[in-house]
């Protein structure tokens, strides 16, 4: 494909210019190219065919179990003098599955069983309970394996409320304030190969910790990306006479592996991706061995011919060489 599209374009180009008037000839004639040719478009479909494995990793280990399981607790606080105008009725969030176990999980809210609206020095419990009613606490009885501790943030009016050990919550002024309590995944620090942990996302940690085996996909991702690009385009490159091209297409490694530090993505994605492009690599190069189709190859061969024929040579077109001034045979200019 790379080695006919500086000729299909050509072709392209002259047809909707000839057929500009008549849609339904441009069409047809269209077709026949790329019938003739290969359609640019064929290339997209092993990318197309990736995208929802790709989606599916992503959601997968960017949840429970590889990653925390957050719930938001928004809570309304008033003076003790209202206390007779809130109506006391529970509080739930949106379920989210919970992995207890390997293959174990429950649909699990966290829970307010006197509701979000609080007076000042009221104490409420946040507690954990499945889709059907049964506490999460009574559950993992059944799992002592598993360490599911939350973990309490206030991420919004702090001088508001605070969360003591056993994670009640505690008014302190009136206001508004958010609570996030996150469960911990039990895979999220299970490695697989050289990855300490399939769920981590990014390369640096907010302490300044370097994870060196997300940095090494990031590094051997762009390194077979840049391979890959040197192998699908070894055949046209010194031809194509675009230096804007060349520039983009050095370029684009770099900034596909920069962009995965800037947008980091879970270790398993990564490890997926890199896998993928090194089989796509790999497939780029046993392809480049490979001689082109008989009908390719007469077609590259006349354009081939038709630009030599159209390029004037050194020698005023007698196809021979004029010899160098030091070469034995060459004239020597008189004085």
């Amino acid at each position: 494909m790379k080695l006919t599209q500086p000729l299909m374009k050509e072709r392209v180009e002259k047809i909707q210019q000839q057929y500009k008037d008549d849609p339904v000839k441009q069409r047809e004639e269209m077709s026949r190219v790329y019938k003739e040719l290969g359609n640019p478009l064929a290339g997209c479909f092993p990318l197309v065919l990736q995208m929802p494995i790709l989606f599916a990793l992503f959601a997968t280990l960017r949840g429970s179990p590889f990653s925390d399981v957050s719930y938001t607790v928004d809570v309304d606080i008033f003076p003790r003098e209202q206390m007779e105008l809130i109506q006391p009725a529970a509080y739930t969030t949106k379920a989210q599955n919970v992995y207890v176990a390997d293959g174990v999980h429950f649909s699990t809210v966290a829970l307010l069983p006197g509701g979000n609206r609080m007076v000042v020095g009221e104490k409420t419990p946040i507690e954990f309970e499945t889709a059907q009613g049964e506490s999460l606490e009574t559950k993992l009885e059944n799992y002592p394996d598993s360490k599911l501790t939350p973990v309490w943030t206030i991420t919004k009016g702090e001088e508001k409320v605070k969360i003591d050990d056993q994670g009640n919550i505690i008014a302190l002024a009136p206001g508004q304030a958010t609570i996030q309590a996150s469960l911990k995944g039990i895979a999220a620090d299970k490695g697989f190969l050289f990855i300490d942990a399939l769920g981590r996302v990014g390369a640096f940690d907010e302490d300044g910790v370097i994870h060196w085996d997300i940095v090494g996909m990031i590094l051997t991702f762009g390194i077979s990306l840049y391979l890959n690009q040197v192998l699908s385009g070894q055949s046209n490159t010194a031809s194509s006479g675009n230096p804007q091209q060349d520039t983009i297409n050095k370029i684009t490694p770099v900034l596909f592996t920069g962009m995965f530090f800037f947008f980091p993505l879970p270790a398993g994605v990564l490890l997926y991706m890199l896998i993928a492009n090194i089989f796509q690599t790999a497939q780029s190069f046993i392809l480049s061995r490979e001689p082109l189709p008989e009908n390719l190859q007469k077609i590259v061969e006349e354009a081939n011919l038709k630009t030599a024929k159209a390029t004037p040579s050194s020698d005023g077109g007698s196809g021979k060489r004029s010899a160098l001034p030091f070469e034995p045979g060459s004239s020597k200019k008189k004085t």
